[in-house]
């Protein structure tokens, strides 16, 4: 089985500071390196969310490192499934990719408290994905 392809997945949206980057660091706590994960924003904001970074530690995992990354042909032409997150036409379409839309309320400007429900929400995804895409063996 070493001869398979690791799936690699891009969570994307506008300003990748709060939802795909709790998705990005929920697949990478959940499938380690059965998956490649990347991250991006059509219009990456400067820092991530302080709530969202909170809202991860609550649970475990410290993204205080992660960085907005700005959206990339390459990135999306890498991957395998791309999970749009309220991007709405900026996102680049390429055949024989696997498109996801996760409609999911946006963090920004909201406080730890509104945060939760969405990192709850968006774990339950994650963990449904990585069933499927990065089954453990």
């Amino acid at each position: 089985m070493s001869d398979t392809v690791t799936p690699s997945v891009l969570f994307v949206c506008v300003h990748n500071a709060g939802r795909s980057q709790m998705a990005a660091a929920f697949l990478t706590h959940l499938a380690g390196d059965r998956v490649q994960v990347r991250s991006a924003g059509s219009a990456p904001a400067d820092t991530v969310n302080p709530a969202v970074v909170e809202a991860m530690a609550e649970v475990g995992i410290d993204i205080t490192a992660e960085v907005p990354k700005v959206l990339t042909v390459e990135a999306v032409q890498a991957s395998d499934v791309v999970i749009t997150m309220g991007c709405g036409n900026t996102c680049p379409v390429f055949p024989g990719k696997r498109y996801l839309d996760w409609e999911l309320p946006d963090p920004a400007g909201q406080g730890v408290d509104a945060v939760r429900p969405i990192r709850d929400e968006i774990e339950k995804r994650i963990r449904g994905l990585a069933d499927e895409i990065a089954p453990a063996s």
